[in-house]
């Protein structure tokens, strides 16, 4: 599938204390059944109440998932909204779930696109039904082609060539690139980009994300096969732990680098086992996705002007880490 990038005209969200990178507008794989329950204390605004599902790519137990849910659920208690969250990282079982939303005649749809030929049949339905839908975390180069109505999300391809760059400042030569989610199009835009930006050599690994055991045996096989790796960068916090167990049982000095946060890998950013994170702020895409649909419903509103509207990315280190420690504590960084 040929896929293009838009750039120009964008505006990124600064976070406070951390370097956010603004250019063009995807992650990871929480759990596979659909939550089906209301967000707790709904009433909050004006308006008839809505039901608006999440339908994404994540795969089981995943936490980043976790924290884009809870700024969901913080919007739909703000908005007066019943929010119904399902998962399935397969395509096609992907689909199937947004075709159950479409059924269940909901008043907008949240999706993510990580496989988009997976996805882009099943999004004309909703449209179709005069259904709005709004994209998240992936797929920002074909959200307005498939007929959503916003994206929010960060460049993947953008903020690889940030994290290879920075990756090439710790002086790292030859780098794995750890993929946790094969056909991920969004977490394949990120190694390229790294790749593109290191200097160095920099080779993909492909890893079983829900699978922390299997994970480990990969990366720690590699890194015994091949003593002159010295850096690696992961593509979810999760396996970034991982990645710095193998590190120490194959003996290796490789610096570890990741994208996303979560409260863990701050005290890992402190204490100097990871060296970066980059964070595209998931809070923020379930928050504002849920509160774009209101809007529109509400208000005729659109936010984004059919261009992806930023949520990172920004970089986090050990010297601004402690600057979003209390954001991280609560589940909003």
């Amino acid at each position: 599938m040929k896929r293009t990038r838009r750039t120009g005209g964008l505006t990124a969200l600064a976070a406070a204390g951390v370097l956010t990178l603004g250019l063009s507008a995807c992650s990871e794989s929480g759990g596979k059944e659909a939550e089906n329950t209301p967000a707790a204390g709904g009433g909050g605004a004006a308006g008839p109440r809505l039901k608006v599902a999440m339908v994404t790519h994540s795969g089981p137990g995943d936490a980043f998932w976790d924290i884009v849910q809870k700024g969901a659920k913080a919007a739909a208690a703000k908005d007066n909204v019943e929010f119904l969250y399902s998962a399935d990282p397969d395509g096609g079982k992907q689909a199937q779930l947004v075709q159950a939303a479409i059924d269940q005649k909901v008043d907008g749809i949240i999706v993510t696109f990580a496989k988009p030929d997976a996805m882009k049949d099943v999004v004309a339905k909703a449209t179709a039904a005069r259904i709005p839908v709004v994209s998240i975390n992936s797929g920002a180069d074909v959200s307005a082609q498939y007929g959503a109505i916003a994206h929010f999300g960060q460049d993947e391809t953008v903020a690889g060539e940030a994290a290879g760059r920075e990756l090439a400042k710790s002086g790292a030569k030859k780098a794995l690139c750890v993929i946790h989610e094969q056909g991920n199009v969004g977490l394949e835009d990120r190694c390229a980009g790294a790749k593109k930006t290191f200097g160095g050599s920099m080779q993909n690994l492909f890893v079983q994300g829900t699978n922390m055991p299997q994970v480990k045996s990969s990366v720690t096989a590699k890194l015994q096969a091949d003593k002159a790796i010295d850096g690696i960068l992961t593509l979810n916090a999760a396996v970034a732990a991982t990645t710095v167990d193998s590190g120490k049982e194959a003996g290796s000095s490789a610096k570890v680098a990741t994208f996303d946060m979560n409260k863990d890998l701050v005290a890992s950013l402190k204490a100097g086992t990871i060296q970066f994170a980059v964070d595209q702020q998931p809070y923020l895409q379930g928050y504002e996705a849920v509160d774009g649909i209101w809007l529109l419903k509400n208000n005729g509103n659109v936010v984004g002007g059919g261009r992806p509207v930023l949520t990172g990315p920004a970089i986090v280190t050990k010297d601004n880490a402690a600057a979003i420690e209390k954001f991280a504590n609560q589940g909003t960084r």
